[in-house]
């Protein structure tokens, strides 16, 4: 007899979203994933990934991994705009499994390295920090929303042109949005409609 296949969590999360794009979020089970690593039981799996929902968890984990972050050198509407477009990307490339970042918040350390990064972006903005965790909340919305829409094919026909043009469009409105909070902060304006402290939740780009 051969040698069992050795496998780790990195593995079955690989095979996990490899079945995702193959074959969509459905796919995407216990013993489905079994069945994609080849000569491997499910109950093998439960060594690396406590359930489903750990496995998908660690699918959003290599979603948010495949977004590169910007040097920290660069100045903090620079790496906004660099996350935006490289969330974008990570939705072209994986469209049918993406859509678990608009479901699920992100629940591993390696998940949290973009949320962290766009809070580092917010404080050095001058976001007040009681409003940092309200403040990427809505601004990962409206990013993951365009680029989940884009990526599942709702607007059709468009241009590559005219996609893009409309995510300038959300880029402004963001940083108009980030200007009205920066205001905020310095006492020099009313915070925008429905931006209180605290409580709700809209789709968070990598945190819980």
């Amino acid at each position: 007899m051969g040698r069992p296949l050795q496998i780790d969590r990195s593995s079955v999360l690989e095979a996990g979203l490899l079945l995702a794009d193959e074959s969509g979020l459905r796919a995407v089970t216990m013993q489905g994933v079994a069945r994609s690593l080849g000569g491997v039981t499910p109950m093998a799996l439960y060594r690396h990934v406590a359930n489903k929902a750990d496995l998908l968890d660690g699918l959003v984990e290599l979603l948010l991994t495949d977004v590169p972050l910007p040097p920290e050198t660069m100045a903090w509407r620079e790496r906004l705009r660099w996350m935006a477009q490289a969330i974008r990307g990570t939705a072209q490339r994986h469209p049918a499994v993406f859509a678990l970042l608009l479901q699920r918040p992100a629940a591993t350390t390696g998940a949290l390295t973009v949320r962290d990064a766009v809070y580092r972006a917010l404080r050095e903005a001058g976001i007040a920090e009681p409003d940092v965790a309200r403040t990427e909340r809505v601004i990962s919305t409206v990013v993951l929303g365009f680029a989940g829409s884009e990526a599942g094919g709702r607007f059709g026909s468009r241009s590559k042109r005219e996609i893009d043009a409309d995510f300038a469009a959300v880029e402004s409105m963001v940083e108009g949005y980030l200007d009205r909070m920066r205001k905020v902060r310095r006492g020099s304006g009313p915070p925008p409609s429905g931006s209180g402290r605290g409580g709700g939740r809209g789709a968070q780009l990598p945190s819980g």
